[in-house]
This record gives structure tokens, C-alpha cells and sequence, in this order.
């Protein structure tokens, strides 16, 4: 036993990385936040932009999920209210370093909560909007199909659970939060259905306040249960204009 062990130890190991695909709402726009690589010569994809992420540290990281957290409470200074593995990637073209594989997280965080910190490995951190399935250009490694991976799971997921709540502040207006599905979605949603699927699924509970505007003062709400989506027992319908 002790010697196939031995020869187990022998091969070569892969680079392990975790990368974190975050995404936010900035001016009624779905955004994600990508980090710039230094530009030293010997870097790969020096000077591109990309999903903030890193190597897994043995020693402080407990497990992939424990890395993902870290990583990104380093790039925003808070922890997501919501975070879920997206998939692995790996293969022996996608770094030219050597043979890698990254196992990819994508996190979802109010835009109000978030102080960015590029950190030591990056030149600048920033967030980027949307366009279709990526961000209108290239991005460093095989990022943009992670990205555009992200952003299909993300709006697919938007159809039948509540992850988009968790772009919103603790507390919003239902409102708010039909507004926030619709930038998710991309198209609008329907008022009184919308309205009828979220207080029958119990997914939100009055709180203390009303939001003033040009308007009459709407009520305030907040999750009832944040640590978990509500799963809705159908999808979203196109609205009919």
C-alpha cells in the first residue's frame, strides 16, 4: 500500500485555481466585477482583464467554497448573501503556465454593499456591464466562456427561484424587486402576477417603514428566509403588451 501511495505522490499536479464570477445592478444595469492582470513579462494574458480569483492557499483554504469566500470577501469587502459553484474548468491550453483547472463560483451582492480592493495580484479592479453573453471584448484565460456560463445559469435561474432578490438592500419595496427581476431577465414582468407569485410563495415579509416618492409611500419588505432561495413552482411569462 505504502509504495502505490509513493506513486501516486510522484505524478505531476495541476495548478488549482478558484475563480468567483460576481455580479451586481448599477443603474438599472446587470454588471460583473473583473480584475486587471499585472503586466510583468512574465504573466500570462499580462494587462487583460478577468474573473477575480486565485490559487487555493493548503493552508487557510478548508475546501473550494472556503477559498470562493475568501476571495471574494479580498475583492469587495463583504461576504455574498448568495453563493453557488458554477462548474470546473481545466485542460493544458488554458494557462500557459501548465496544466490548470479552476473551479468557478458565481456570488450575487447589492451594489451598496460592495468597497472594491484590487489586491496584489491585480492593477485595477472595476465593474463592467453586460452586453448579451460577456462584456464586449476578450477576456484573459477562458474567462469569457465561463462568463457567458455565469450569466446563462444566472437568468435561467432568475425564471424559477429568487436569487435576484439578493441584488436588492435588506430591505425594498415589492417594486424594487419586480424591477430587479426584469433587469435580470431582460424584458418586464408582468405587475399583478409577479406580485401574486412572491406573497403566495411566502418569499418576502413586511418591515418596519415605507419608501417615499413621487408617488404614494410604499410598504417595505425583506426576505423571510435569506440564507435560502425560494424555488417558485413555475416559470415567469413573457409579459403581454
Amino acid at each position: 500500500m505504502s509504495k502505490n501511495l509513493h506513486s501516486s505522490q510522484a505524478f505531476p499536479r495541476p495548478l488549482t485555481t478558484v475563480d468567483v464570477v460576481i455580479f451586481t445592478v448599477i443603474d438599472d444595469q446587470l454588471h460583473v466585477l473583473l480584475v486587471k492582470r499585472p503586466t510583468g513579462d512574465s504573466e500570462p494574458y499580462p494587462g487583460m482583464w478577468a474573473l477575480p480569483g486565485g490559487y487555493v492557499d493548503i493552508e487557510r483554504d478548508k475546501d473550494l467554497e472556503a477559498c470562493a469566500l475568501h476571495k471574494l470577501k479580498e475583492k469587495t469587502g463583504v461576504v455574498s448573501p448568495y453563493l453557488e459553484q458554477l462548474g470546473s474548468w481545466g485542460n493544458a491550453r488554458r494557462d500557459p503556465r501548465g496544466w490548470t483547472a479552476t473551479h468557478v463560483y458565481f456570488a450575487i451582492l447589492p451594489y451598496e454593499s460592495v468597497e472594491l480592493h484590487s489586491g496584489s495580484h491585480a492593477t485595477d479592479i472595476d465593474w463592467f456591464q453586460l452586453k448579451d453573453d460577456g462584456v464586449g471584448h476578450e477576456l484573459a484565460f477562458d474567462h469569457s466562456t465561463i462568463l457567458a456560463t455565469a450569466i446563462a445559469r444566472l437568468r435561467g435561474k432568475a425564471e424559477y427561484t429568487s436569487l435576484p432578490a439578493y441584488l436588492l438592500p435588506d430591505t425594498f419595496t415589492l417594486s424594487e424587486l419586480q424591477h430587479v427581476f426584469s433587469v435580470v431577465l431582460g424584458r418586464p414582468v408582468d405587475k399583478s402576477g409577479f406580485r401574486t407569485r412572491v406573497l403566495s410563495a411566502n418569499l418576502v415579509e413586511e418591515a418596519d417603514g415605507v419608501r417615499s416618492g413621487y408617488s404614494r409611500p410604499a410598504q417595505l419588505y425583506r426576505l423571510k428566509t435569506p440564507q435560502n432561495p425560494t424555488y417558485f413552482p413555475r416559470t415567469f411569462n413573457p409579459r403581454k403588451d
